[in-house]
């Protein structure tokens, strides 16, 4: 498949790249890195990254702003992306060829190439195995290993959970060659700010916790204005408990609007079936979805205890 995808990048004059709404490290990293290596591979073609911006993460890079016709006859690559209804950007459709690549579970395939590869701890580390394949006609400069360690270490929680594996540290080893600033990145990626950290010791003096080792946290658009945090800020929150002795899996639910969102995140029981339940998805230990109820709320809450009671 990666030979594929090589052959359609240097067909198409113009490739335009996306990446998923609410984007994190990993979503920008990798969408950004690839573009970044295309650019410097081939410096006759107009690369471009779209996507709804995030302001948080405009230390990356910011997005370009394209007309419509920009499409015709473009290659567009969707990086990071599950499923299409998560596609930042609805005109991925609009190019003359579709490439999806991504590391989560394929539940909804799409495009006219697809390279998925759940083993990978992150689509950026994907997109360092594509250059690596083909390094000896691809160009990896300062600009993508920056972007792409970002991601990598976004989506692997400083390389402490589970997906991290032998083939992340020896990829990442790739990117660490580069002179960018490692230490400025970090403090980038998880400085809080003074509302956010206060808003984590509410986390931390208010989640509950069953014997099962299931764990749930509520924070209602009303608390969230009184800690002047937003909700998509909120969000990168959710692994504040991870150290709890005993946790198991927990749901951050946040509510935004007429919506609540929910925050999947577990220790070793599978927790992704549970959120496609609920319209959602993503990784067995790391996954999503939105309801609308407390009653959804509290079913959500048995059925994460009774998943936890079934895992020793």
């Amino acid at each position: 498949m990666k030979e594929e995808i090589l052959a359609a990048i240097k067909a198409h004059d113009t490739i335009i790249l996306h990446r998923h709404v609410r984007p994190d490290p990993d979503a920008y990293g990798s969408q950004m890195g690839l573009a970044a290596i295309i650019r410097a591979s081939f410096p006759e073609k107009q690369v471009f990254s779209v996507g709804n911006d995030e302001l948080s993460l405009r230390f990356l890079g910011q997005v370009d702003e394209i007309a419509d016709d920009v499409y015709q006859q473009a290659l567009v690559i969707v990086c990071d992306t599950a499923n299409t209804a998560r596609v930042s950007d609805r005109r991925y459709t609009e190019g003359k060829m579709l490439i999806k690549i991504d590391h989560h579970p394929n539940d909804e395939p799409y495009g006219d190439l697809l390279w998925v590869d759940t083993s990978a701890s992150s689509c950026s580390e994907m997109i360092v195995s594509f250059y690596e394949t083909f390094a000896e006609e691809l160009s990896l400069n300062e600009e993508a290993a920056r972007l792409l360690y970002a991601g990598i270490v976004g989506d692997t929680g400083r390389f402490m959970y589970p997906s991290t594996t032998s083939e992340t540290f020896r990829l990442t080893a790739k990117l660490v060659h580069f002179p960018f600033d490692r230490p400025s990145l970090y403090r980038h990626l998880y400085e809080q700010s003074l509302p956010m950290t206060r808003l984590a010791g509410y986390i931390l003096e208010h989640f509950q916790m069953e014997e099962s080792g299931a764990a749930t946290v509520f924070l209602s658009e009303e608390l969230l204005k009184r800690f002047e945090v937003d909700p998509r800020e909120a969000s990168g929150l959710v692994n504040v408990i991870d150290s709890a002795v005993g946790l198991k899996a927990w749901i951050m639910f946040i509510q935004e609007g007429d919506v609540i969102r929910a925050r999947l995140r577990s220790k070793g029981p599978v927790i992704n079936e549970l959120a496609k339940e609920y319209g959602g998805g993503g990784h067995p230990l790391a996954s999503g979805a939105t309801i609308h109820t407390q009653a959804e709320m509290d079913e959500m809450k048995r059925k994460l205890i009774a998943i936890c009671l079934e895992t020793a």
